[in-house]
């Protein structure tokens, strides 16, 4: 309205700008990928543990029988170092360097650290676990599973995290495809910019949706929810980087709003916006490895979820189950609207106040008169404290609401384990996609209107800053900062948030769910039958006997142990599960077929 530029001193709302880019793409996506490295590495220890206990209780490495709860710990601890060494790898040979160089030095030293984890991953494997391992795979039992296994496991993992950085920066890179059709249907309006932008993004989620697919089932094919886990780990290993290349965004932006600012030369200013424009894609990028992380850790979590509940799956012919995946769905779109709203209030406020000071404070415009730049601070900090309430209930509230008001009406602990999953399944996919999608429209939309800066050719003619198709891709790089900077990177504390309760309430429903099942389901049955007559260094033979019921045909399997006493009472020990109160016992597993269990232990007389 007044005709200046953004970064303009004589704006009053341009120090509430620089100080947001820090807040949103620095310390809240810090945050973020904090949170993500935090829940990946506790779902990997606690599933390493479920390793363990599918070994029998105990295995042979060089850490004590734990090495499988601890990899995920030394593959971070080697990332955070291999991530200052790829920092030095940054650099460009002049000072005349445009976008591609840049974004090329940066590029070098993302994937110097991405090949140095890779060779991490793999002494660590080779270190730390057993050759061969047993893993209990859902639906199909115990299956052999070699260290090399979980490395090609922990490689898919940082797969995902180079390629989808790759994804991100063709759908929002400056000169790109997708940006460039954007800058030519500004030249229609506001209107058709907008409509290029949605569905820039919508189309986005299809390569991103087929890469976390792919990533999934690979993991899980090398090495179960653990290989799941132990990949999302191996890509979070790379944070540190990461974060620096994300980082890079707000940095340069902040750096091109002082140099204008302080009115430096042109030449600082042109260097600025090189940095800038390719600051506006590292940060997009950056926000693709904070999506990514997320739907990797929260399938990591979920995976946690479903071992301790104890349930046998997610059955979305069960009423329930069905109706609360479409709940699930429904909340990031809801959550999304909160966010938008959010910032819509609050900006209206800023531009109200903006025009206030235009108005009553003299000389603004001449340079005179100094602008009251923390009263727009103040709007945004309040805005953002205030209007957040809603969507953290939501998020918090929603599965507290599914877990416990069905316990007062009597439904069974495993049904309800059921139906939170259901949920959560449903906040997971439906985020993921509306993270992706928002993202990378808002990436794209941004980058749309830095192009102009430089002038780029529309129906043959250069068109310029100011001109009326920049005014529209003006527009719609607004529409475009809240999806990028505020409803699309909630998305992944939504849905990671979303899980981590369901696993802090895992506990509580698999133990009263277990005893329940146990005492309704009479045919299940366990026998312990110990003839102990005996000195503990005498010779002795156990056999345990499990009954299967499979397609109403009953079968009989037998498992022999020998050796002295005190030894097969140990190895008897070990192959029980950890029971709902701590205390181990023997587990029957209603998904194999299995109806009852008999131990029997007898002492080996001399003839």
């Amino acid at each position: 309205e007044a005709g200046i530029p953004e970064d303009d001193p004589r704006n009053p709302a341009t120090i509430a700008d620089n100080v947001g880019d820090n807040v949103g793409d620095v310390a809240g996506m810090g945050a973020d990928l904090f949170g993500s490295y935090v829940a990946t590495v506790l779902a990997s220890m606690v599933l390493g543990n479920y390793v363990i206990i599918d070994m029998g209780g105990s295995i042979e490495d060089a850490f004590g029988g734990i090495g499988p709860i601890l990899l995920p710990v030394f593959i971070a601890g080697a990332g955070i170092i291999i991530s200052i060494i790829g920092t030095m790898f940054v650099k460009i040979k002049s000072n005349d360097d445009k976008e591609n160089e840049v974004m090329g030095a940066l590029n070098i030293g993302n994937w110097t650290s991405i090949f140095l984890v890779a060779v991490s991953c793999l002494l660590l494997c080779q270190w730390m676990l057993p050759e061969s391992m047993k893993m209990e795979f859902f639906g199909e039992g115990l299956k052999e599973v070699s260290s090399m296994s979980v490395f090609y496991a922990s490689l898919v993992g940082l797969v995902v995290g180079a390629v989808i950085s790759s994804v991100t920066e063709y759908y929002t890179g400056l000169g790109k495809t997708p940006t460039l059709k954007i800058v030519q249907q500004s030249s229609t309006g506001a209107g058709t910019n907008i409509i290029a932008g949605l569905a820039t993004g919508m189309i986005s989620t299809f390569p991103s949706v087929l890469l976390f697919a792919s990533a999934i089932w690979l993991a899980y094919f090398f090495a179960g929810f653990y290989g799941v886990a132990l990949s999302a780990s191996a890509m979070m290993a790379t944070t540190a980087m990461q974060l620096a290349i994300d980082a890079f965004g707000p940095i340069s932006d902040n750096a091109g709003g002082i140099a204008e600012m302080s009115e430096q030369d042109p030449i600082v200013r042109e260097r600025t916006d090189i940095l800038d424009s390719v600051g506006n894609t590292t940060a997009a990028t950056g926000k693709g490895f904070a999506i990514a992380s997320a739907a990797l850790t929260s399938l990591a979590l979920f995976a946690a979820y479903v071992t301790f509940t104890g349930i046998d799956g997610i059955n979305i012919f069960k009423a329930p189950v069905l109706a609360m995946l479409f709940v699930g769905g429904m909340v990031p779109v809801v959550f999304s609207a909160l966010a938008m709203n959010a910032v819509g209030k609050a900006a209206m406020e800023m531009v109200q106040e903006v025009r206030r000071q235009f108005k009553t404070i003299p000389g603004i415009m001449e340079g005179t008169g100094k602008p009251e730049y923390d009263k727009c601070v103040a709007i945004s900090t309040e805005a953002s404290l205030r209007e957040m309430m809603l969507p953290g209930l939501l998020t918090i509230g929603f599965p507290l609401v599914i877990a416990f008001v069905p316990m007062l009406f009597g439904m069974d602990n495993l049904a309800i384990a059921e139906m939170l999953g259901g949920y959560m399944a449903g906040v997971t996919v439906s985020g993921v996609l509306w993270a992706i999608f928002q993202n990378n429209a808002g990436g794209a939309w941004d980058n749309a209107k830095k192009s102009f800066e430089a002038g780029v050719e529309i129906n043959g003619e250069m068109t310029y800053k100011g001109s009326e198709a920049h005014k529209a891709a003006v527009t719609g790089d607004t529409v475009g900062d809240p999806f990028k900077d505020t409803s699309g990177p909630s998305m992944n504390i939504l849905i990671k948030l979303t899980c981590l309760i369901g696993l802090v309430i895992a506990p509580i429903l698999g133990g009263h769910a277990v005893e329940k099942h146990a005492n309704k389901e009479v045919n299940k049955e366990l026998h312990l039958e110990v003839t102990v007559d005996a000195d503990a260094n005498e010779m002795a033979i156990a056999t345990i006997t499990t009954t299967y019921v499979v397609d109403g045909v009953e079968s009989t399997k037998d498992e022999i142990i020998e050796g002295t006493l005190e030894e097969v009472e140990k190895k008897i020990e070990a192959l029980k599960g950890e029971g709902v109160h701590g205390k181990p016992h023997f587990k029957i597993d209603a998904s194999k077929g299995e109806t009852m269990k008999m131990v029997k232990i007898e002492v080996k007389k001399e003839s």
